[in-house]
């Protein structure tokens, strides 16, 4: 097969570095990539979201499979595009892509087919928005209700901090169209959970655990971003949990999905609350997690090529996934003043000596090459990611490589998996 990868971060890193391991990928490209993809495909300088350059690429390259990374193309209709074109892609349509564009949409979904999810409003008028949030009171959790990179969601512990959110959203533009609609939510309490599922349509295969750590800063403080570090397996997600899981929240949605026309394929990413109710669906994403992808591939045994091609044709019902024992954490590198704006630009120096245990891989998602230097290019900027017979040997083989990494210009946080190792 020649395969096309969507995408220029870590996850697509990632899913490249998997896709070239396959003995059925003959060729392998990706759009845009970046200079650790480079490694694996051959980088086309066509952006993501340029659909008809995707398009003219994959049939200028003979493209018999694409692989659609990020959620903004697949919210834009770029596999519909492809498929009406004959170009077979992994991911979901547009309509079933509205399960990450909207928000409200996912909320509506929940209520209707009585999935397990938080006490909600939906609001497109700042002042209606502020009266909920003031009936409710704090915490309470406020979302812009379409694609905002990972950033528009603010868990407001006190009542002007939730109506600041509001504002920024509301007023400010801070998300520009995707915060003209808000969602207001309940705050639910208990430990969070990544869950993911391959979906053909009509069946959903679990994968492997995760967790992550959404906050920037040490022992999970300061603003959200799109994740600082991961892990799996997630030691919180028991067989039995991950059974209900399965049986009440993703298995109704994709029949759901079926009963509204907008039938589901591709990767069910659904972030959980565990909570003393059983686990409950904060959000759901159209995509494979970043960085939980990260974590996810290199445990995974099985040929990654042909478990997509299975759920795009729509036969994952006799399908079987192998999982390495080993556990895998990843630790993001980030620029300088991320999530704000992040200072691009720095050099980074000692990736191979920090590549050289082979428990270490380390994907790119924010460089680009000048010359003969690598450069920051981003807000999240590396991936760090160790296998260990358990969580905490890959937690140090993970830090260990990071400390032979030279780059002034960067940031991370050292106590990625503290909530699982404290478990122990």
């Amino acid at each position: 097969m020649r395969v096309l990868v969507i995408g220029s971060g870590g996850r697509e890193h990632a899913l490249a570095w998997a896709i070239a391991a396959s003995p059925l990928c003959d060729a392998l490209y990706c759009a845009p990539g970046n200079p650790g993809i480079a490694e694996e495909a051959v980088c086309v300088p066509v952006a993501a979201n340029d659909l008809d350059g995707i398009l003219a690429l994959a049939r200028r390259e003979r493209i018999d499979f694409v692989v659609v990374g990020p959620e903004a193309p697949l919210a834009a209709g770029l596999v519909d595009r492809l498929e009406a074109a004959g170009i077979a892609a992994f991911g979901p349509g547009a309509a079933a892509a509205a399960l990450e564009a909207s928000k409200g949409f996912m909320k509506d979904l929940c209520a209707k087919y009585g999935i397990p999810t938080a006490a909600y409003g939906r609001f497109r008028e700042a002042e209606a928005a502020k009266d909920f949030v003031r009936r409710r009171g704090a915490p309470i959790v406020v979302k812009a209700d379409g694609l905002a990179a990972g950033k528009g969601v603010t868990v407001a512990m006190t009542l002007p901090e939730a109506l600041a959110a509001i504002d920024e959203a509301m007023t400010a533009r801070r998300f520009g169209a995707a915060g003209a609609e808000l969602v207001v939510e309940e705050f639910l309490a208990g430990e969070e959970a990544s869950f993911f599922a391959l979906v053909d349509g009509s069946h959903a295969l679990p994968l492997a655990t995760a967790q992550d750590h959404k906050r920037v800063g040490e022992g999970d403080t300061g603003p959200n971003t799109g994740g600082m570090g991961a892990y799996s397996p997630a030691p919180c997600v028991s067989p039995a949990i991950e059974r209900e899981i399965m049986e009440r929240i993703i298995l109704p949605t994709v029949r759901a999905m079926a009963a509204e026309g907008r039938p589901y394929k591709g990767v069910l990413y659904a972030g959980l609350m565990l909570t003393d109710e059983g686990p409950k669906l904060i959000e759901y994403n159209v995509r494979f997690g970043d960085p939980e992808c990260q974590v996810l591939l290199p445990r995974l045994i099985s040929d990654l090529l042909p478990a997509l091609v299975a759920a795009r044709d729509g036969v994952l019902d006799d399908f079987d996934l192998r999982w390495h024992e080993e556990a895998a954490l990843c630790v993001v590198l980030a620029a300088k003043g991320y999530p704000g704006d992040p200072v691009k630009g720095t050099e980074i120096q000692g990736l191979a000596e920090a590549a050289s245990d082979p428990a270490v891989k380390i994907f790119h998602a924010g460089t680009r090459r000048e010359g003969g230097r690598l450069l920051a290019d981003g807000g999240r900027v590396l991936n760090v990611v160790a296998l260990g017979r358990d969580l905490a040997q890959a937690r140090d083989k993970a830090y260990a490589a990071i400390d032979r990494i030279r780059w002034p210009g960067g940031f991370w946080r050292r106590d990625i998996g503290w909530r699982a190792l404290g478990r122990r």
